[in-house]
């Protein structure tokens, strides 16, 4: 004997069971949904949490670099124009002398 699958409604024959049924599937839909978001909320602050800590470090450490760049021997700031102001001699080898005779 086949059976027809044009009769598909809800496994028990009970009315009650079958709203017992229904009942239960809805509550643990809304259940998963409300976990659901708040995993998503969770996982996204703590997403949002690292993101902020990573950045602050890079701010702090690119601010100790140009602080760093910004200084020069002596440990003073540096000139608005960009350059070093500072002494020189030049020094001849004695092998250039010695090439240029």
């Amino acid at each position: 004997m086949k059976y027809s699958s044009t009769n598909r409604g809800l496994p028990a024959g009970n009315p009650i069971a079958n709203i017992f049924v229904i009942l239960v599937g809805a509550l643990v839909i809304g259940i998963s949904v409300v976990l659901g978001f708040v995993a998503f909320v969770v996982l996204g602050s703590v997403i949002a949490i690292l993101a902020a800590v990573i950045g602050l470090r890079l701010w702090w450490f690119n601010r100790k670099l140009k602080r760093q760049g910004q200084n020069d021997a002596t440990g003073g700031p540096a000139k608005p124009g960009g350059f070093i102001e500072g002494e020189y001699r030049i020094v001849e080898d004695d092998d250039d002398n010695a090439r240029d005779s």
